[in-house]
């Protein structure tokens, strides 16, 4: 099927409802209801799918694949900014944010941060996974307490040894989940451990794709046999939330978020103004001082997101 055809009413069949399992451009695969995979086109050049969205198709009458005809409305959306400063959609009708970090490559923890804060702004799970713990068995390279302490679940695993799997099992049944972080930090091999060919699945679907795409330059949607799925994502070297008001930063951190009803004005910023509960929750220690200066740089990035959009 050409890219700039347009199908005809004839061509294809009655729509039926579908999974974005991978999405390369304007090919998309999808899964149907007896979980069977199918390469399609998207049918607008205004229609963008992305992995996890569910959408209506038709099957192409002479069986070549399909066409996506619409995106239903989406639950969740995990974004960045894009190139021109707004909004980019990753992953879409996600349940549960997992990052994975590890001692190497050198572990972000502001990197951590963001994702964990995307998680908390569009209402879903977030948990952090520090793999390749055999390398860093004392937990030296980074604080992992600071995230347990404001109740995230936190999971050590070993690709090498298999520490950590059931319980990284555990916390995946039944949700559809996305794995994100640095690149190299083994989030692929977690997949083909707690999913047995996974990277094989991964290389035919990108061969599916008709794009040839190297398998860690897309989005790819595993089903787990425990129940749920995984989204493993791209590795990438910097994230953040897309644009948001530099006031509604403080909801993506809930040690902060919990406290602003206590703040002196009901505005209160947490940054300069006096009688702020953050700032002496802060001062105290009860508030991790690395996550206060993370959250400040959110609203920095923040605020100049929203010059640059104007």
């Amino acid at each position: 099927m050409n890219a700039g055809t347009t199908t005809g009413p004839g061509s294809h069949g009655e729509p039926e409802t579908g999974l974005v399992v991978a999405a390369y451009g304007r090919h998309v695969l999808i899964e149907d209801e007896r979980k069977d995979r199918h390469r399609c086109i998207l049918a607008r050049r205004r229609l963008r799918a992305v992995c996890g969205d569910i959408v209506q198709w038709a099957r192409a009458i002479d069986a070549s694949g399909g066409v996506v005809l619409e995106i239903s409305p989406r639950t969740t959306e995990l974004t960045r900014p894009s190139r021109r400063g707004d909004r980019e959609v990753l992953a879409a009708n996600i349940e549960q944010v997992v990052v994975v970090a590890a001692p190497r490559p050198d572990p972000d923890p502001f990197l951590i941060d963001r994702y964990l804060a995307a998680s908390e702004l569009m209402g879903t799970d977030g948990c952090l996974v520090y793999n390749k713990s055999d390398l860093d068995p004392e937990r030296s390279e980074m604080d992992l307490s600071e995230y347990s302490a404001v109740g995230y679940p936190v999971v050590t695993t070993s690709v090498r040894n298999g520490a950590g799997l059931e319980e990284l099992r555990g916390l995946l049944k039944g949700k559809i989940s996305i794995f994100v972080g640095h690149s190299g930090v083994g989030k692929s091999s977690l997949l083909n451990l707690l999913i047995p060919g996974a990277e094989i699945e991964t290389a035919a679907l990108s061969t599916a794709s008709g794009e040839g795409r190297h398998t860690t330059t897309a989005s790819v949607l595993h089903r787990l046999n425990v129940g749920g799925a995984v989204i493993d994502s791209p590795g990438v070297r910097d994230y953040a939330p897309s644009p948001i008001a530099s006031r509604d930063v403080s909801a993506g951190f809930r040690e902060i978020d919990g406290r602003r009803g206590d703040c002196r004005f009901s505005n209160c910023m947490h940054l300069k103004e006096p009688g702020c509960a953050v700032k002496d929750a802060v001062e105290s220690g009860d508030i991790s001082a690395r996550r206060y200066e993370s959250y400040r740089r959110l609203v920095r990035l923040m605020e100049q997101l929203g010059r640059e959009v104007s």
